[in-house]
């Protein structure tokens, strides 16, 4: 299928043309007709299928068919999203497929002044994260009656940091006639429980199985001890120093010790995280995109925040606490039809997310060595804090 038979328009297909979307994948055959009828959406589908041009070109027709300019410190589209680097990542995108309606980014780490400064004018499409949009309508900057369109992308992601809350507070402020789209890569109960208190009779849309592994990363695992991770890392980062890596730790001080040891090792490094002001991680991305650094040490601020061909190597070097992270983070190899690798590090303290994660993929992670903690006799297994009673409330063992 070619984006003509999905009934756009020849103005939007040349500029589809022009950025490189030459044929629709699987999520965007799917929504984007749905979408232009005006349907909500429930959108499923793994990182990296073009989850934002599948709202994106939708949204660009509809307020593109109505010439209006926006109110004064109004917005005519919402999109929401979990990260600042994801935001940043949409606005371009958005960008690419209009000249003709304007976007305003607005996220934390920037100047909030000059953020309202922009909304006073009005807006087309405003791309936000949660809290920075809360403190601007606190502040009487943004208005979100007029507001007919409503993206929530990352959706799952958004729910781990506490994004419910948020949403209560937003949606509220929205036009009640609006058409809201939401993706994910992912499809947790409380999601699904979102979707039913937002959405109007949605269109599910599934293109992969949720917790699906891209089908040109090659991901693996190796067991090793927390004390020899850095090693190991080094010794497999010099059998492709060449190669653009991405590698997670589970914290922000955890990933600047990492970057520095890396550095003094003799690889060009450098990271982001939580920590960091948005000019520095800005930089940071804008150095490893452009190969100036060849390795970026990250925690999950930029698990789906980066968009970045190339990356021929993402390592695990800690486990996410939370096993679907594990498909965001790898699925930032193998990207554009490309294939990468993905490689694991799990100390034996981290046996217990492993498992998780096999379990959210349905199969278990190819072992690339060491032997599995399970099989070594008084392996270290973590100790669970006692659950505590409520006051008043009787023991159950004691009953």
């Amino acid at each position: 299928m070619t984006f003509n038979e999905l009934g756009l328009n020849a103005r939007m297909v040349s500029r589809l043309d022009a950025v490189g979307l030459k044929k629709p994948t699987p999520i965007q055959e799917q929504a984007i007709p749905q979408a232009l009828q005006g349907r909500d959406i429930l959108g499923i589908a793994q990182t990296g299928t073009g989850k934002t041009a599948a709202f994106g070109i939708p949204l660009v027709v509809a307020l593109s068919k109505t010439p209006e300019r926006p109110a004064p410190r109004s917005a005519r589209g919402l999109v929401l999203v979990p990260t600042r680097e994801l935001a940043g990542q949409i606005v371009r995108s958005l960008q690419g497929l209009t000249k003709d309606l304007r976007i305003t980014l607005v996220v934390g780490g920037k100047s909030i002044n000059a953020q309202a400064e922009k909304l006073a004018r009005g807006t087309d499409i405003l791309v936000a994260t949660p809290g920075r949009l809360i403190d601007l309508m606190d502040r009487g900057s943004i208005d979100l009656g007029q507001t007919r369109f409503l993206v929530l992308d990352e959706a799952d992601q958004m729910l781990d940091i506490g994004f419910i809350h948020a949403l209560r507070r937003i949606a509220p402020r929205l036009s009640t006639d609006r058409q809201t789209m939401m993706f994910s890569a992912t499809m947790p109960k409380a999601m699904a429980e979102l979707s039913r208190q937002y959405l109007d009779e949605p269109i599910r849309i599934e293109v992969s199985p949720p917790g699906k592994v891209a089908d040109k990363v090659a991901h693996s695992v190796h067991f090793v001890a927390k004390a020899q991770k850095q090693d190991l890392l080094i010794e497999l980062l010099h059998g492709h120093r060449d190669d653009r890596v991405l590698v997670f730790s589970r914290t922000k001080h955890g990933a600047e010790r990492l970057m520095k040891n890396l550095d003094r090792a003799g690889f060009a490094a450098t990271s982001i995280h939580g920590n960091k002001s948005q000019g520095q991680r800005d930089r940071a991305i804008a150095a490893f995109k452009a190969g100036s650094v060849r390795v970026l040490v990250a925690t999950d601020v930029a698990a789906r925040g980066i968009d970045i061909p190339g990356v021929g190597h993402v390592y695990n070097y800690d486990l996410p606490n939370v096993p679907e992270n594990y498909v965001h983070r790898i699925g930032r190899t193998a990207r554009a039809g490309e294939s990468g690798r993905a490689i694991a590090f799990c100390a034996a303290e981290e046996l217990t997310e492993l498992k998780a994660i096999e379990k959210v993929l349905g199969t278990r992670v190819e072992i690339a060595g060491g032997r599995p903690w399970e099989a070594v006799t008084g392996a270290p297994q973590k100790k669970r804090r006692p659950r505590r009673r409520s006051a008043g409330r009787p023991d159950r063992m004691a009953a």
